[in-house]
This record gives structure tokens, sequence and C-alpha cells, in this order.
């Protein structure tokens, strides 16, 4: 009897930039001077997807996702390259979903898209943005809103019929009129999917140390952008499946929502994550310590935890009350042998708000004003069940101590 193999994502970490953005706190280089860099770190990859291989033989990757960074830096030939390995050595589902990450000036070449599209790669996500060129100016990115056009029309020109544009709410003295252009600018380009982001300021990137003196709009005027952009998007056909992604039907990303629904996947370079095999791990955040490690059979684990599934309770919550389908008692209970009470009890006062509602026979999914307060949200539903364990765990211990006491008198 043939066996039936596991679905696994693979994703592989490209950490070339052309330039720094303000913003972003992922682990990436300079893209000057990087070309020898770039085949050590290719043949890098390539060593570890093939030992790695090994571990997934009962797996069939049903996902390839090229982040960054910015993969399409890494040229075609060194794709193609990285393309071809991952069909050696993994068994490839057919009408997997293979993405690629771009920013929209290295994009532009409709050849390149098209040798990459033979190659495999059917699904692009260009990094836009914004619609304003000032207002990407100020972000560091490295291109127009012209630039996103020619890309978009290369890709389409190229056979892509997937294509996904990000975009980020909450800049540095925007408005929401110019925040609305921005998605009706970006929407008339015909997207499958978007991506719409709130502007986080993190620790440790030059938009953190220049907080104090840029014009951040306020929780209230983010808010308001978000949720025009849920009913904006909504009304052109763009359904919303989790807090910061809206897809036409059938073009949600395959890839990012193993994330959210705790599929397994693997991931490749420094700063990747995995989970895979009940273990949840990351490489270390250093090119040339990962590479020397893959070269030298040494370690380049930087954290590595066994979570096995009865243990991934806050995890089921955390990330399902991020998505549109939700949660469900009836799998939260089979899958982490809990009962669902505490949290739905906390679920049925939002929902008394309009931020939570039923949705079938027993699950339960965050309203767009509740996922403006998923964090809140979120945690009280932890906060329950944090307690719900405590509960179990002293009811357990008084049970071991009556059972030690009977023992005593009855040997006595």
């Amino acid at each position: 009897m043939k066996k039936t193999l596991k679905p696994l994502g693979l994703y592989l970490h490209i950490p070339f930039c052309k330039s720094k953005c303000i913003y972003c706190d992922f682990y990436s280089l300079p893209l000057a001077g990087a070309e020898e860099r770039m085949d050590r770190y290719t043949a890098a990859l390539c060593r570890q997807l093939a030992e790695t291989a090994l571990r997934t033989r009962l797996h069939q990757a049903d996902t390839v996702y090229f982040g960054g960074g910015t993969p399409s830096c890494l040229g075609e030939k060194r794709l193609r390259q990285l393309l071809r390995c991952v069909g050696k050595h993994y068994h490839i589902a057919r009408g997997a979903e293979i993405t690629l990450e771009a920013n929209p000036d290295s994009a532009g070449d409709w050849r390149t898209l098209r040798a990459l599209r033979r190659a495999g790669v059917n699904r692009l996500s260009l990094g836009i943005q914004s619609a304003d060129d000032g207002e990407l100016k100020l972000l560091g990115r490295p291109h127009t809103f012209a630039q996103a056009e020619e890309a978009v029309s290369a890709a389409r020109r190229a056979g892509i019929k997937n294509l996904s544009l990000d975009l980020i709410y909450g800049l540095p003295g925007q408005s929401l009129e110019l925040w609305q252009r921005t998605v009706e600018r970006a929407a008339a380009l015909e997207p499958e999917h978007l991506s719409c982001y709130g502007l986080k300021v993190e620790e440790g990137t030059p938009l953190w140390e220049r907080q104090g003196e840029l014009d951040l709009p306020d929780d209230d005027a983010q808010a308001d952008m978000y949720l025009w952009t849920v009913e904006r998007l909504a009304a052109m056909g763009y359904a919303q499946y989790e807090i910061s992604n809206f897809a036409r039907p059938g073009f949600e990303s395959r890839h990012n929502l193993k994330y959210w629904t705790l599929a397994e996947y693997a991931g490749f370079g420094p700063g990747a994550h995995s989970d895979l095999g009940d273990v949840r791990y990351s490489y270390v955040r250093d090119l040339d310590a990962y590479c020397r490690g893959v070269e030298e059979k040494g370690d380049i684990l930087d954290q590595n935890d066994f979570i096995p599934p009865r243990e991934r309770d806050t995890e089921y919550i955390m990330l399902g009350l991020r998505t549109a389908q939700g949660v469900s008692r009836r799998e939260f209970e089979y899958r982490c042998r809990l009962p669902f009470t505490p949290i739905e009890a906390v679920l049925e006062r939002f929902a008394a708000a309009g931020l939570a509602r039923r949705t079938g026979e027993d699950g339960w999914r965050l309203t767009p004003e509740g996922f403006l307060l998923s964090n809140q949200i979120i945690g009280q539903a932890l906060d329950a069940l944090g307690e719900e364990k405590l509960r179990r765990e002293q009811a357990a211990a008084r049970h071991d101590f009556r059972v030690r006491q009977d023992a005593a008198r009855g040997g006595s």
C-alpha cells in the first residue's frame, strides 16, 4: 500500500538587498561587492538542502518560498540552480506553489521572469509598499511607483498568473487619503493577492532611532486606515483571510498559511526558522558563520525546542485567532486534550462588543474590529487557558498527595 506523503513547506532565505529600509529588522546584507559571497552562499544552501532532504523522505513539498532580503538580487542563474536542487532532492507536489519575493527595481526584465517561471516559479510577491514616491524615498526603498507598474507589466508578460503586492500603512506623515490612494493604485494593477501591513517600529532599526522626529500616525489613525482597507478590498473582491492578508478566491498564500495553521515547514539560511518533526529551530543570523558551519558540518543552530502536538495549545489559539478561519473547539480539544470552555468564555465577552463571532457549530473568529485588538483578546484567552492548566496541575498534585497518604496509612 502506497504511503501518503505529508505536506511540507520549504523556505529559502536570501539575505541580500540593494539597500536597507529604515523599518526592516530582517537579517540582510548590502548587495555591493557581494558576488563572491552569493556563489558561496548558493553552494551552502544546496548542500544543506540535500542533507535535510534525508529527513523529509515521507514529506511532499507543496510550497517553496524564496524570501529575504531581496531574493531577486541573487540573479536568475543562482535562483535556477536552487530550484534544480530543490527538484532533485525533494518530492515536489503537482501544482506546488513556488513564490519569489522581489523589489520592483529588480523585477522589470520580463525575459528573466519568464526564465524563472519556466524553472518553476509560479507566484511573484512584489514589495511595492507605497504608491507615493516621497513615502518610498523616506522609507529607503530603492524604487519608484512607476517601476512597480513596470514590474507588474513584466510579470504578466512573463506569464506569471499569481501576483501579490505588499503595502504598508501608518507611514510617517501619511494621511488616510494618501493611504487610500496607494490602495486604489495598487488594486488597479489587478494583483491576485494583497498584503497590507501596519508599520511597526522595531528596536534596532533606523526607524526606531528616528521615531521622535517623524510624524507617525497614532493608533486611531492606523485603525481608520485598516478598517477602510478591509471594507474597500472586500468590495473589490479581495477576501480577508488573515489580519494583514487579502486574496481573490483561490489565491491565498498557501505557504504563509502553513505558519498560521501549525503545518510543517523547513527553513534554510541565516535567521531562517523551521517547524519540522515537532521541533522548532532557527539558524544563526550570520552569513559567514552559516556557510562555514554547513561547509565544515559545524553547529549553525541558534534555537532548538522540542514542542509535541499536545503542548501547542497557546500557539493554536494565538495563530488561529489571526486568521479569518479562526479556531475550533473540536480541533483544539482533539489536538491539545484541554477544555475549550475557558477560551470560549473570553470570546463570548468580546462577541458582545462586536469583536468576535461564532462560525459554524463550534468555531470562533475575530471580526475586523477585533483584529485591531487581537493582542488584547488573545492575551486574555491565553490567561484563561493558563489558569485552567494551573487548576488542573494543582488538582493532580492534590490527588497524588492523597494517594501517597493512603499508601502510607496502608503500610503502617
